[in-house]
């Protein structure tokens, strides 16, 4: 089993757009079943949307314009590096957070190139593995926890390899700690943080005024006649985070009654 440390970069934006960002950087590393590296991959994309990079990223990158201009579009580059994961005959992704994952997808799908490889692909959430050891609740940057872990940070940060590097460096530290049964597949998101966050918070609202939290008196108060939910897989999404916490609730005071 290897495992693949990926990290990406974007072409994100400070404006609002219904143009979609897209992938401009993908830097892998892979480390053996000994966590010994064995090799990396480091590419850079030139993307179809705001090929121009604005001031912001190019400041949080450093990446030139030349570079992307002489760079390969995305079909060519993920190309070759769904060929260089071959060289594994077994593989674990590791990613700090979901989103780079989820940016792969994004954008292999806005080219039309069939996606059945990544939603098969196994990945660990490394910033949640950091979180469960640590036994905290707030996100961490991959800085923050080289710097926790008294780990020296060399390279750059938001440079895709780099960043790469840097958060193996954060796995081999505390891989013994792991838990990586708890590895995901990529899995379709309709639901946004604040909104799952509006549902643990009505939840919470409902208990503390008595009432019984039920979904349809949620549906009715938070989300009838508002435009942003009439996508009915987002509306399904979040009344499965409803009774997700729902039996949250319930386990916590089943916990608390026994021990009170």
């Amino acid at each position: 089993m290897d495992y693949i440390v990926l990290d990406i970069e974007f072409n994100g934006r400070k404006f609002a757009s219904e143009l979609p960002m897209e992938v401009i950087e993908i830097g892998a590393v892979r480390l053996n079943s000994e966590l010994e590296q064995t090799d990396v991959f480091t590419a850079l994309i030139k993307p179809v949307y705001f090929a121009k990079l604005n001031s912001f990223i190019k400041k949080k990158t450093g990446i030139p314009q030349e570079d992307i201009d002489r760079a390969s579009r995305f079909p060519k580059v993920i190309a070759d590096f769904v060929a260089w994961l071959g060289k594994s005959e077994s593989f674990l992704l590791i990613t700090w957070g979901g989103e780079d994952l989820k940016r792969i997808v994004f954008d292999t799908r806005m080219h039309k190139l069939d996606d059945g490889f990544w939603l098969a692909a196994d990945y660990f959430d490394l910033l949640k593995g950091y979180i469960r050891y640590k036994n905290v609740t707030n996100d961490v940057s991959v800085e923050a926890a080289l710097a926790d872990l008294e780990i020296p940070a060399e390279g750059s940060a938001h440079r895709a390899l780099d960043d790469a590097i840097m958060t193996a460096e954060v796995f081999r530290k505390i891989f013994k700690e792991l838990d990586l049964g708890l590895k995901q597949q990529f899995k379709d998101s309709y639901t946004n943080a604040k909104e799952r966050r509006m549902v643990k918070n009505a939840i919470r609202t409902m208990t503390q005024q008595k009432q019984v939290p039920k979904w349809e008196t949620f549906a009715e108060k938070y989300l009838a006649g508002k435009a942003t939910f009439e996508d009915v897989r987002k509306v399904a999404e979040l009344q499965q985070v409803f009774e997700a916490e729902l039996a949250k609730a319930a386990g916590k005071a089943s916990s608390s009654g026994q021990t009170g």
